[in-house]
């Protein structure tokens, strides 16, 4: 069973940059999806960026499109998040969640669609999140 581990978070001025980077153990993930979501204070969980093993395929969610990237390590079995011109309201503790490829139909239904939380989540694994805090 795949265990996800987030890490990289912290304090940034706006317009700064931060990585935070999703670590699997367990199994590779090759077979499965990893997509990113964040919770504000007082806010709902939301998905923020998610992408498909299988196909490459990504999504974004519109307020991070052009400032926000995914990407691989195969070799460290490692995905990333580089957040780039980031702003005040990207405040929050980001997870990174595991989901296997055969339960992705979109990577849009994996961030918007799918049950995350209790025991109805359709995800292999969840971090235990990363604060990202942004403020001058």
């Amino acid at each position: 069973q795949v265990q996800v581990v987030e890490s990289g978070g912290g304090l940034v001025q706006p317009g700064g940059s931060l990585r935070l980077s999703c670590a699997a153990s367990g199994d590779t993930l090759d077979y499965y999806g990893i997509g990113w979501f964040r919770q504000a204070p007082q806010k709902d969980l939301e998905g923020v960026s998610c992408v498909s093993s299988r196909d490459g395929s990504t999504y974004y969610q519109d307020s991070v499109k052009g400032r926000f990237t995914m990407s691989r390590d195969n070799a460290k079995n490692t995905v990333y998040l580089q957040m780039d011109s980031l702003k005040p309201e990207d405040t929050a503790v980001y997870y990174c969640a595991a989901l296997e490829n055969w339960k992705i139909t979109t990577v849009q239904n994996m961030c918007e669609g799918l049950p995350r939380v209790g025991p109805q989540s359709a995800f292999a694994s969840w971090g235990q999140g990363t604060q990202v805090t942004v403020s001058s």
